[in-house]
C-alpha cells in the first residue's frame, strides 16, 4: 500500500518527531527555513506506506497523509450529505 504525505511547511516548527517515528525514513528536516525561521520537515522519499505515524505525533498538526485506500468519488457518485434535523416550532 503506497502513501503520500503533505507537510504544511509554514506551520511546521521542525521539531523532528515525524522524522524519528517514520518507519521508512521518508521525512527529513529541510535545509531551508520557513517565514518564521524554522527549518521544517519535508518529504524525502517515495517509500511512504501511509501509516500516518508522522501525522499522529505532529504537535503542530502540519502533516496530512493519503494512502491508496483513500477513494475520491466523482461528484455524481457521492452519497447525499446528512442534513441537520429541523427544529420544531
Amino acid at each position: 500500500m503506497a502513501g503520500k504525505i503533505i507537510i504544511d511547511t509554514e506551520r511546521c516548527k521542525g521539531c523532528g518527531l515525524c522524522v524519528a517515528v517514520c518507519p521508512k525514513k521518508c521525512i527529513v528536516i529541510s535545509k531551508h527555513s520557513n517565514k518564521n525561521g524554522y527549518f521544517p520537515a519535508q518529504a524525502a522519499g517515495s517509500d511512504c506506506t501511509g501509516c500516518a505515524m508522522c501525522a499522529i505525533i505532529c504537535p503542530d498538526v502540519a502533516i496530512e497523509v493519503f494512502s491508496d485506500s483513500d477513494i475520491v468519488l466523482e461528484p455524481s457518485k457521492k452519497k447525499n450529505k446528512p442534513t441537520l434535523i429541523e427544529e420544531k416550532a
